[in-house]
């Protein structure tokens, strides 16, 4: 029997950093063994590219969305093209799920009252369209666990994955008992990242789904240089580390978990 595949729950493929080389890299990340790639937007003008992107690699897919840090520059009549981009894209396999959305409240500029509140409006117009849609999210949830988790209890949207996470036990268990997933990658091989890895460690394993934010959060043997999705299955053998268990463990429960967290992703596996 084939061993489940790793999937990458979270890369940026298209992002500038990656040059003319992102299929390239989907490709090498495959002959590592990453069976599927998800590529969420950022905002309307990257919609396009990660649909392309996804289309021409067997082992991709992609998500619709508008990431918090984009808010500023994004108007209304953006949440109407993504509302339509949707609705027209539910009968492409490769369109997986609602994402890159959320809050952040690091960024002081996202921090200032009228951005916090404009935010808010827009995460909340996305879960609308994710829960109209079926749809699960992909949430940003940096410096905003508590107020990213209000807006799911009030929406409901089917599911999904709070990215990156770094909260507390109490708030995972809340994200959980709201049927999320939690996305930890690069993050966690840092020896430093001591809260991290503690809920690496005690959380259910089958809690957890795995992520590179490739270009971003690069795991320790790479930082500070550019993140990849070919370090996916590295970064499931740290996880298999901490947790003391075999690394094929790791990688059954967390593509189940992935399947889960997105259902559309089984399909193409």
């Amino acid at each position: 029997m084939t061993a489940p595949l790793w999937i990458d729950t979270h890369c940026h493929l298209d992002a500038h950093e990656f040059g003319d080389e992102s299929l390239a890299v989907a490709g090498r990340a495959g002959a590592q063994g990453v069976g599927m790639i998800v590529i969420p937007a950022v905002e309307r003008g990257n919609f396009d590219v990660v649909k392309r992107l996804a289309d021409g690699a067997p082992n991709t897919s992609y998500a619709l969305g508008i990431h918090p840090i984009c808010v500023p520059r994004a108007s209304d009549d953006d949440l109407l093209a993504l509302r339509r981009r949707v609705e027209a894209s539910l009968g492409d396999p490769r369109f997986v799920a609602i994402g890159e959305i959320g809050l952040d409240f690091f960024i002081p500029m996202l921090c200032e009252p009228a951005m916090r509140e404009k935010q808010q409006r827009f995460l909340r117009e996305q879960l609308r369209i994710a829960r109209d849609f079926d749809l699960p999210v992909l949430t940003h949830v940096r410096r905003s666990q508590d107020q990213v988790l209000k807006h799911l209890r009030q929406l409901r949207p089917n599911g999904g994955i709070a990215h990156a996470f770094n909260g507390s036990f109490q708030q995972a268990q809340n994200f959980i008992d709201l049927g999320f997933h939690l996305g930890f990658g690069g993050a966690m091989t840092f020896t430093r990242a001591l809260q991290i890895r503690r809920l690496a460690l005690q959380l259910p394993l089958d809690a957890i789904v795995l992520e590179t934010d490739a270009p971003d959060i690069a795991p320790s043997w790479v930082h500070p240089g550019r993140n990849s999705p070919e370090q996916l299955p590295a970064i499931g053998r740290m996880l298999a580390e901490l947790r003391g268990i075999p690394l094929d463990e790791v990688q059954a429960v967390t593509h189940a978990a992935a399947l889960k967290a997105i259902p559309r992703l089984a399909a193409l596996m």
